[in-house]
């Protein structure tokens, strides 16, 4: 009798703690929901109030921000939603600036360029780190790996060095050429294509292919989302480059957006808003089409180690 009450004493004591933490792991997941709808909220924001903030009229946008951007008398104004709506900053953004056109095709071209050039150098270059053994590929790596953590003001004086003696300050090929040699590209496709097994190339080696055989149609295929995930990390860091820009290039001719923003006066900022949206949409375009293959990309490339 005694064990018996003993036993129902320690289930009820057992369905007691189990009901406890069921509820601490409510109480959790309550919380962690709310700080990730709070974070997304802050994130999202800013986002949400410059695109209200592009279809502001001019008289609109100096009672808001007078203070801020014309040193006017009062305080700035934060309204949500604008009182009277209108696309004028689009159209004259879209049809009576030249200039926005030429550094929105300064960003396409840099750009593609960079990315084109990542391909023919780091897909290559990291198949051979993955493949190959060679005298030198550990110190190798160790420097490709120094050159990836460093920083761009750290490298900024010897690469002006290098492109003004090489003639080509002041060119796209001043942001092309340090973009298309990044080492970020190599350190995360040779993690994909070493995560590629064995078996299948021992097996393609029996079948008598060659090294740019299984390059082609072993290594390029199972490595797509490494592929992908570097090209949409490389479009996201060139397309938006600020310091790159801002040290080799000089002319205004040969400007970027990101660089293009910055010269639009306070009495525009309508149009810059307008602008910001505009070189929001291919970087988001891109992100979301391609998510997928990025984090499978940044999964397969071994980071997390």
């Amino acid at each position: 009798m005694i064990s018996a009450q003993n036993i129902c004493g320690e289930g009820m004591r057992e369905e007691a703690e189990r009901e406890s933490r069921r509820k601490s792991d409510g109480r959790i997941k309550i919380a962690a929901w709310v700080f990730l709808i709070l974070s997304l909220f802050l994130m999202v924001f800013p986002l949400f109030v410059l695109v209200t903030d592009s279809f502001l009229g001019s008289r609109e946008i100096l009672e808001r921000f007078g203070p801020v951007l014309a040193g006017t008398e009062g305080r700035a104004e934060f309204v949500l939603f604008p009182q009277y709506p209108t696309l004028r900053a689009y159209v004259r953004l879209l049809l009576d600036s030249p200039d926005f056109f030429t550094a929105f095709w300064n960003s396409a071209f840099q750009t593609g360029m960079v990315l084109a050039g990542q391909l023919v150098v780091a897909v290559p270059g990291a198949w051979a780190f993955a493949r190959y053994r060679f005298p030198g590929k550990r110190a190798l790596w160790f420097f490709y790996m120094l050159l990836m953590i460093l920083p761009f003001q750290v490298t900024m004086v010897s690469g002006y060095l290098v492109l003004n003696t090489m003639g080509l300050m002041d060119t796209h090929w001043a942001v092309i050429l340090p973009g298309i040699f990044s080492t970020l590209p190599v350190f995360i496709l040779k993690k994909t294509f070493a995560a590629i097994p064995g078996e299948i190339l021992e097996a393609a080696e029996m079948d008598g292919a060659g090294e740019m055989r299984m390059f082609l149609s072993i290594g390029i295929p199972l490595g797509r989302s490494g592929i992908f995930s570097i090209l949409i990390l490389g479009f996201l860091e060139y397309w938006n480059a600020i310091e790159q820009p801002m040290t080799f290039l000089k002319s205004e001719a040969l400007k970027p957006l990101s660089l293009y923003l910055p010269d639009i006066t306070a009495s525009d900022a309508a149009v810059s808003f307008a602008a910001s949206i505009i070189m929001l949409f291919p970087a988001l375009f891109l992100f979301f089409s391609g998510q997928e293959y990025l984090e499978q990309g940044i999964a397969a490339s071994g980071i997390k180690e």
